[in-house]
């Protein structure tokens, strides 16, 4: 005689959403790292595509700005 599982749909579901929660909680740090790191390369990336679509500026006119006060 066998052992068999019937696991429906949303059985399934359920304990993968509850493991989930369970390893988010247990490693708070790296889930908020992640999280830190993924909106910086956001905000990186569109001010990359931003500044693509800018006018070019000359190294002087940079330095000159960053130097006035």
């Amino acid at each position: 005689m066998t052992n068999s599982v019937n696991l429906d749909e949303t059985k399934i579901k359920a304990l993968f959403k509850e493991a989930l929660v369970e390893v988010i909680a247990e490693n708070q740090d790296l889930v908020s790292s992640i999280l830190v790191d993924v909106v910086e390369d956001i905000g990186l990336s569109r001010a990359i595509a931003e500044g693509e679509k800018s006018e070019t500026v000359s190294r002087e006119e940079i330095f000159k700005a960053l130097n006035e006060e």
